[in-house]
């Protein structure tokens, strides 16, 4: 296992992190024992560093965790969980849900705390709800070590999050499809320069990217390497080239898998991609992005929008369920994340376009916004909408107990 180090406290942390947001099942719930063994078994491979959230798993996922790290665990690795920022209406909400975490998960203090799936709008409210003031507190008092947070807005709302606290860390999405979206290279490279740890979230786009059989058109170029690697081990491989990522976060739920990530973090070191590797991965790069069905770069010159719509969004939902398929989970995520369950509980459903043509005016790429969101609308939502929502809501509305 190869470590980097976080910059403000010189922890080193292994390059590959445990996430606990896609354990395996057993019909509906966990499998706990072998949950369980699946994380004894990376911390015993040198994992050190572990994730987890108040909704991952419908609220069990962090107890697990507890479960997990009993028996000398707990002792060998760095625990991270997240404040779930979107229920937060005031200063209080925040100590509680950070006391109930500490007992879900059956410790003292929280090694990495992060501030939740922040974008513009939500961080502007919790700092208005007093943020900065429990993260100084909880650091002083120690129940939280290092502070972080992380991103799922537009990129132009990065650099000032990162302004915004003397933060030791952030969490963003990053692959090689999202050099250009949301935080983006130049939001880790600006973070870096900050000097904060950056941990990288969905390195395979849910998966997608590290498929066994990609699409046909893909498999071609992966096929023209000089070297024969896995879709898996180039999509890692090229984050982890990247000498700003302190930390790859991967959702492992198959032994299998677990292996594979382990092996492949064994030697990934930064920089060790040559030119024509990294020519060929943008090559690829190219071909999914062809199979979009919006040229959408995800640059957020459109908004705001006038009616509310979250243009950059619905776009990003709608070109990955095109890319990658499975259309039911892809609907379920437009759902979650156009409701505003997640941010301000205003909806941003692209049914909302009333036409105005404001965002014409504004597209450096000169789409046709209306009707690419009217296209949305009719494949992404419809009459089963409701019952996603009725599945989502319990999940990101759980209060502390």
């Amino acid at each position: 296992m190869l470590y980097r180090k976080i910059p403000k406290n010189n922890d080193m942390l292994s390059i590959l992190e445990f996430g606990c947001m896609r354990l395996p099942l057993k019909g509906e719930v966990i499998d706990e024992e072998r949950a369980i063994r699946q994380i004894r078994h990376a911390i015993d491979s040198g994992v050190n560093y572990v994730d987890t959230a108040w909704p991952y798993h419908a609220g069990q996922s962090e107890p697990l965790l507890g479960k997990a790290l009993k028996g000398g665990y707990r002792e060998r690795v760095r625990v991270a969980t997240k404040l779930p920022s979107w229920i937060i209406n005031c200063r209080e909400d925040m100590d509680r849900f950070l006391a109930a975490q500490l007992k879900k998960l059956a410790i003292d203090r929280i090694d990495y705390y992060l501030v939740h799936a922040l974008d513009g709008t939500l961080w502007d409210a919790l700092v208005g709800h007093g943020v900065v003031d429990f993260l100084n507190r909880a650091k002083a008092d120690g129940r939280i070590v290092n502070a972080g947070f992380s991103f799922h807005g537009l990129g132009q709302d990065f650099k000032r999050i990162v302004d915004g606290y003397p933060w030791e860390f952030c969490q963003i999405q990053y692959s090689f499809l999202d050099e250009k979206n949301q935080a983006g290279t130049e939001g880790l490279k600006y973070a870096a320069a900050q000097n904060l740890g950056v941990i990288v979230m969905e390195p395979l786009r849910g998966g997608n990217l590290g498929r066994t059989v990609p699409p046909p058109a893909v498999e071609k170029i992966w096929n023209e390497a000089k070297i024969r690697r896995t879709p898996v081990e180039w999509a890692l491989r090229w984050v982890w080239n990247h000498p700003e990522v302190t930390v790859v976060l991967s959702g492992m739920n198959e032994e299998s898998h677990i292996a594979q990530n382990l092996a492949i973090a064994d030697s990934a070191l930064p920089d060790s991609l040559n030119h024509n590797e990294l020519e060929l991965v943008e090559k690829v790069s190219r071909k999914y992005q062809e199979l979009m069905k919006v040229p959408c770069t995800g640059c957020g010159y459109c908004m705001p929008c006038p009616s509310g719509v979250s243009i950059p969004i619905c776009f990003e939902t709608y070109n990955t369920m095109h890319m990658f398929g499975d259309p039911e989970h892809h609907k379920f995520l437009y759902a979650v994340r156009m409701s505003g369950i997640l941010i301000d509980g205003k909806p941003a459903y692209a049914s909302q376009c009333t036409e105005c043509g404001q965002c014409l005016e504004k597209c450096p790429q000169h789409i046709q916004v209306p009707e690419f969101l009217a296209k949305v609308a009719e494949e992404m939502e419809g009459p089963e909408m409701e019952k996603r929502l009725a599945i989502a809501g319990p999940m990101f509305r759980e209060e502390p107990k």
